[in-house]
């Protein structure tokens, strides 16, 4: 369950999960906290389009301990010896907490609060290879080696960050995109003739639950999991002592919805990923996407006021967009936050 010492907010606020458009780690993170000021929060943007090691598997891996990684022909591989691709990773997310930290200095006010992402324990495993090209995964040694490898290097992360952003309280997105895949034994193997045996759902949440104890031992103020909503694995998530479940609202089932009901009145947070950024029609209207989190909250028999436990997202990364169209999805999130707390304090 939730820490007890974990405050609710009094609203609801908006953030975006990370990936970013373009190169430029200036441009971005100015965007970024220029759109989402106090009380929203902003976050180390992730910017895949520069290449290796900007990736959300080889920026996740560049931190991990006594394991190293490099790049193969067939993705990111564990190694004996740390090499150029490892290098070049850890290298772009040390230019992006200087960047942070200088342009976090030149600020009239600090923000409350910062968010960095992490890929979790599971999805991490699927997408780091051994030495024989399969995946991580399929190993149950190196499954649990990595998550105690993330655990072990996340408290000096978090310090670096804290340092650049000195004051705000520190949140952490574990990004599980092929968990469902993982607990119901779909992830291909290498060769893409077979599939890897499915992990069984207690070893799951024990995984993540090392890494959940490291970032709170690191001074994370709150840790979401971070799933897509197909067979997402809600009471896993909560089992793990995760303080939020983030998940696009999309294709939510009725019994989903009730599941994220009973949890939000255990006192877990939702980040509902409400704003889809990338449909036929751009950036939907901010009433539109307030209707779509009142509709089902109100179904459910949820109080509006306990709408401030909310926080807003996209439904996805915005890395597909252009800057100026994921400048306008930040501009909307917050209007939506806005009539959302309307809605909530009556």
């Amino acid at each position: 369950m939730p820490d007890a010492d974990i405050q609710l907010p009094a609203q609801v606020t908006a953030t975006a999960l990370g990936p970013w458009p373009g190169q430029d780690p200036v441009e971005a993170t100015r965007i970024i906290r220029g759109e989402l000021g106090s009380p929203h929060v902003p976050f180390l943007a992730e910017l895949p389009d520069r290449g290796v090691g900007a990736d959300a598997i080889g920026r996740t891996a560049s931190l991990l301990v006594d394991l190293a990684v490099d790049v193969q022909p067939h993705g990111w591989r564990i190694v004996d010896r740390p090499g150029r691709d490892l290098v070049r990773a850890r290298s772009a997310l040390s230019t992006d907490i200087n960047v942070l930290a200088d342009i976090a200095g030149e600020e009239d006010s600090a923000a409350d609060e910062f968010k960095v992402q992490l890929r979790g324990p599971l999805s991490l495993a699927a997408g780091l290879h051994l030495h024989n090209g399969e995946r991580a995964l399929i190993d149950y040694g190196a499954r649990r080696d990595i998550a105690a490898s993330l655990a072990a290097g996340v408290g000096a992360h978090l310090a670096k960050v804290s340092a650049a952003v000195p004051g705000a309280r520190l949140v952490v997105q574990l990004d599980e995109p092929d968990i469902a895949s993982v607990l119901a034994g779909t992830i291909p193997t290498s060769s893409g003739y077979r599939t890897l045996r499915s992990v069984a759902g207690q070893e799951v949440t024990e995984l993540w639950r090392v890494v959940i104890d490291a970032l709170r031992g690191a001074g994370a103020a709150e840790i979401a999991i971070a799933v897509p909503e197909i067979e997402a694995p809600f009471e896993r998530i909560l089992s793990a002592g995760a303080d939020a479940i983030a998940v696009p609202l999309r294709a939510l089932t009725t019994r989903q919805w009730e599941q994220l009901a009973e949890a939000l009145e255990a006192g877990t947070r939702l980040w509902a990923g409400a704003l889809q950024a990338d449909g036929p029609g751009g950036v939907p209207k901010a009433s539109e996407v307030v209707d779509s989190v009142r509709r089902p909250w109100r179904q459910l028999g949820l109080p509006l006021a306990a709408l401030g436990t909310v926080r807003v997202t996209p439904s996805g990364g915005l890395e597909g967009q252009s800057p100026a169209a994921a400048t306008e999805v930040l501009t909307r999130l917050t209007q939506v936050a806005d009539g959302l707390n309307q809605l909530a304090l009556g």
